[in-house]
């Protein structure tokens, strides 16, 4: 099973509003979810990520989409994320 990190679209019509999930990566964009990592509310630019829950998923090889790669860039998230694959790779 692929599992990727993506937005799933919540909110009303017009109003806008994104949870990032981990999901497989066959399921519907809305469908079942195997966990949430965070939020993204484009009306505001808003962000907030569970910055363990996610640096797990991506340990365990979840793959982000690009425009969840871009929110977590942003975050420093994976600049976390690359900083402990050197530490580990370092010992």
């Amino acid at each position: 099973m692929a599992v990727k990190l993506r937005l799933k679209r919540m909110g009303s019509k017009k109003r806008p509003f994104y949870r990032i999930v981990a999901a497989d990566s066959r399921a519907p964009r809305d469908g079942k979810v195997i966990d949430e990592v965070g939020t993204y509310n484009p009306l505001n630019g808003d962000v907030t990520v569970k910055e363990d829950k996610t640096l797990d998923w991506l340990s365990k090889g979840a793959i982000p989409t690009d425009t969840v790669r871009a929110l977590l860039s942003n975050k420093g998230v994976l600049k976390t994320f690359h900083e402990s694959k050197q530490k580990k790779a370092d010992k």
